[in-house]
């Protein structure tokens, strides 16, 4: 067969040994995907280029041979170093003196294109000495490989530093992934500069390259078999060249690239074309490992070229993977902060509503039907305050009252309740550990969160099952799955033998408002408002369900350094005494200040309004000396926190209850009672009759 290929100016291997039947050295050289120039001193003449040289930097053969290099690229000779930079002239200067490979850091050079436009590159060249039979260097291979799109990405990246506090961790993630992926890369060019630069030391061994290149090189005939293969397919697949000549190349890729590598064949039989592509090929222990091909056909041959790339996939999925999980925890975040304020705004609707009713029902107001009216009106306002509270802790802005909670205890005492409401053909196992520590959580949110979890459960069983309800105590180490801080949880588990979830339903079972129990059977805020009350309270929440097998939903709390003590006792209520003096009510929203007014006058008080804090500050200036304050959080201008210390710097022994839409951690302070809005008559006297300063105040009334 009669060689086509253009010359290279490398010349028949001379007083070689190899066999007729060993491969084309000049064919592998022409095809490796790397850009490779031969170059000869002292006045550095180019006598080869390859394939890949030609192409990067957009010339042809006949301009390149034959030339010197400075000439075809130009570089000053006499440019001094600066920061340690080395150009290409003193890097050649430094291979003749010292008789070694010099690495060159990354360069950046103006190209122009096809069009004469110039294109900015990133190149890291790396100049390997071939020593002639007197052992002086002969010939120099210059070699590069571009790391634009790596340069680029780094910029991209630097110009995002300015992420919100909330997400560094999920950026030092992302960074903490491009710095493997650039060491990783680092660390691939450092071996094939020493494994694939080296091989042509001396013209006349240039088969080393054939048996020391990292690349999986390979000569196959137009079915696909391999003829002859170099031992990188040994070493990187595990494959030898006998047992991969046995078989046709198409069984050793994964079934889902096998369609695209056989039109990738097709094109290679149709005629003269080089050919790029990506596939998966099978090891012999059973594994994959992603190739990035580079074939070229002549005559009824293939050659080819391939490197392994699984690192770099791996690292760029890493990469791909921590984007989405910032992107998620954006999203969420969005989510959180217009749910908050959407809600904060519902409780402000809803006080009105639910006094207004709360007032009707106590006074028995109406006849027998409207009565029945008003207590259903009072009943729908109540569940949407369960709903608003739902959102606030999905958004984590739902007041919460940490103490220690004996989680064994809350789980027997809350048996009777989730039996009933799980119906007979679900049984309850209860497997709680007897050394269980107390919990850190709130007592109202953790019993509504094991309600929520346990109705999903009966909802996942329709033809009946089992629901088993666990606690224990469990250390987190690093790499946990609940991805928290080192230290000690109590773990309190749900699991039920239901329906289960598919990988989809999974991903997206914490997204608010994402039921799968139809319209009408569900607000799709269960489980997001669980997640919302665990990472509140410095837990977790992990689901683990299969389709067909059930769910478990595991809740981490952390552990209280004090013991769990008994509930609240006996709530000394006010309602029904009368001249118990009066109450100064402050609230920026009138039919507010109305409902609570009319509150605090059926305890007994009689009530003076104020709309803001520095009308209330302005009364008392004025010679007004209330029993009792009752304001608003947030408000304009003033806070209700910023009042109460004025007031607490007047009178220090004057009862304050600060009342506020959700949680408002910015400025609060928990010396202050607070009481979560909306609420009712009967959750105003109780409230009152746990504050000491009210108790004391009211001894003897």
């Amino acid at each position: 067969m009669t060689d086509k290929r253009p010359a290279t100016g490398l010349g028949a291997p001379e007083n070689t040994t190899a066999p007729v039947s060993s491969p084309d050295y000049q064919a592998v050289f022409d095809a490796s995907p790397t850009p490779l120039l031969v170059i000869a001193p002292p006045d550095w003449t180019i006598v080869a280029a390859n394939e890949a040289r030609l192409k990067a930097t957009d010339t042809t053969r006949e301009q390149n041979l034959g030339r010197k290099l400075f000439d075809v690229f130009p570089d000053d000779p006499d440019q001094p170093e600066a920061d340690g930079v080395r150009n290409l002239t003193r890097s050649l200067q430094r291979v003749l003196a010292t008789k070694k490979t010099d690495v060159m850091p990354v360069q950046r050079y103006a190209l122009s294109d096809a069009a004469g436009v110039f294109v900015e590159r990133w190149w890291n060249p790396i100049n390997t000495p071939v020593f002639g039979a007197d052992g002086e260097v002969a010939l120099v291979i210059h070699r590069v490989e571009e790391v634009t799109d790596l340069v680029r990405l780094q910029g991209e990246m630097a110009a995002n530093d300015r992420v919100a506090q909330q997400q560094q961790a999920i950026i030092d993630q992302l960074r903490n992934t491009e710095a493997a992926l650039r060491a990783s890369e680092t660390q691939l060019r450092s071996l094939n500069a020493e494994l694939e630069l080296q091989v042509l030391e001396r013209s006349h061994v240039r088969g080393q390259t054939w048996r020391l290149s990292p690349e999986l090189l390979g000569v196959a005939d137009l079915n696909g078999v391999f003829t002859s293969t170099n031992p990188a397919w040994s070493r990187t697949l595990g494959w030898s060249e006998e047992e991969i000549g046995q078989l046709p190349f198409l069984e050793l890729v994964h079934p889902d690239d096998r369609e695209a590598t056989a039109s990738a064949l097709e094109t290679l039989r149709q005629g003269d074309a080089v050919l790029r592509m990506e596939n998966r090929c099978r090891t012999k222990t059973g594994g994959y490992r992603w190739i990035s091909w580079i074939a070229v056909p002549e005559g009824d041959q293939i050659y080819c070229s391939g490197r392994d790339v699984s690192a770099s996939k791996e690292q760029q999925a890493e990469l791909a993977e921590a984007q989405e999980v910032l992107r998620q925890s954006q999203k969420l975040d969005a989510m959180g902060q217009l749910t908050g304020g959407v809600a904060h705004d519902f409780n402000n609707l809803l006080t009105p509503i639910i006094g207004g009713l709360d007032m009707l029902v106590r006074r028995e107001v109406g006849s027998d039907r409207e009565r029945r009216l008003i207590q259903g009106a009072l009943q729908s306002a109540e569940r949407a305050k369960t709903l608003v509270q739902r959102l606030l802790a999905f958004a984590r802005r739902q007041p919460l009252q940490p103490t220690a909670i004996d989680v064994r205890r809350l789980v027997n005492g809350m048996a009777g309740l989730i039996a009933s409401t799980s119906g007979p053909r679900i049984a309850l196992r209860l497997a709680l550990s007897d050394d269980l520590p107390p919990a850190l959580a709130d007592l109202n949110q953790l019993e509504m969160a094991l309600l929520n979890l346990a109705v999903n459960a009966r909802d996942a069983m329709p033809e009946g099952g089992t629901l088993t309800i666990s606690a224990a105590r469990e250390s987190v180490r690093p790499g946990h799955r609940s991805k928290l801080r080192q230290g000690h949880y109590v773990r309190l588990s749900v699991e039920d033998t239901g329906s289960g979830m598919d990988e989809a339903t999974l991903a997206r079972a914490i997204e608010p408002f994402f039921s799968t129990k139809g319209i009408g059977k569900g607000t799709g805020l269960g489980l997001s408002m669980v997640h919302g009350l665990a990472l509140q309270l410095d837990g977790a929440l992990t689901i683990t369900s299969r389709l067909g097998e059930g769910t478990v939903v595991d809740l981490w709390f952390p552990i209280s350094s004090v013991m769990a003590g008994e509930q609240a006792g006996s709530v000394r209520g006010a309602a029904g005494r009368a001249g118990l003096g009066t109450a100064m009510l402050v609230d920026d929203e009138e039919m507010v200040r109305l409902s609570t007014a009319d509150m605090l006058m059926d305890l007994g008080y009689d009530v003076v309004e104020a709309s803001s804090g520095e009308e209330a500050l302005r009364l008392i200036d004025d010679g007004l000396r209330p029993d009792l304050v009752v304001t608003d959080h947030l408000m304009p201008g003033m806070t209700g926190v910023e009042l109460a210390r004025a007031l607490r710097a007047r009178r220090p022994s004057l009862p304050l209850l600060i009342i506020s839409g959700y949680a408002e951690e910015d400025g609060m302070d928990p010396s202050f009672a607070r009481l979560t809005k909306p609420f009712r008559n009967s959750e105003l006297t109780a409230r009152l009759a746990e504050m000491p300063d009210f108790l004391a105040s009211n001894e003897g009334k």
